[in-house]
């Protein structure tokens, strides 16, 4: 078991025996990508292609996971990827992401994908959001320590929690999903992929 500091009003925050990263506060790597979307962005339908968005989304928080980690992170997982309203070609779109949690070399990015009209000074609406898990890795691709994220706000308290509460729910899929191939091939079942 590894030993614990508390961040303020919240539960223990893991750290590591040998830890000597300092945190970094959310904010120091919180960002914000802005594309116009075009003609070429499009799907069939005449919308933004979500595609599109998914590689923003990916785009954003692959920065945010470098700049927290002081360095390359490569996306483990993408989870949760929610569309809510259709982008449209003129849309300005926005990407904010920033790290909701870390472990001993993952983060938990978060994002929201706001869109307005690139012409008209009406609020933007959010149109998506995601969680994403990256890995920062060093020069040879092996995982590389992270620092641990202090979360400054409430907001950035809660988002703290939902993503060790994502964490949890991803272990234990995964477990889950493992124990039960592991049942079949013993059972002779399911010999291919």
């Amino acid at each position: 078991m590894r030993p614990a500091h508390k961040v303020e009003g919240m539960t223990d925050q893991p750290l590591h025996p040998e830890d000597d990263i300092p945190g970094k506060p959310t904010a120091a790597s919180r960002t914000t990508l802005s594309h116009i979307m075009t003609g070429s962005d499009t799907n069939l339908l005449g919308t933004v292609h979500g595609g599109v968005i998914m590689k923003l989304v990916d785009d954003a928080a692959g920065a945010v996971a470098g700049r927290h980690s002081g360095g390359p992170a490569v996306t483990a997982s993408m989870d949760e990827m929610v569309f809510l309203e259709p982008v449209r070609v003129g849309d300005l779109v926005h990407v904010k992401a920033q790290v909701n949690w870390t472990g001993r070399s993952s983060m938990e990015v978060g994002v929201r994908v706001l869109a307005e009209r690139w012409n008209e000074s009406t609020p933007a609406t959010q149109v998506g959001s995601a969680y994403l898990v990256f890995a920062a890795v060093d020069a040879d691709g092996k995982p590389r320590r992270v620092p641990p994220v202090v979360p400054e706000t409430e907001r950035d308290r809660r988002r703290y929690q939902e993503a060790q509460i994502r964490r949890t729910h991803r272990l234990a899929r995964r477990r889950a999903i493992k124990e039960l191939r592991d049942k079949r091939a013993a059972e002779g079942l399911d010999l291919e992929n």
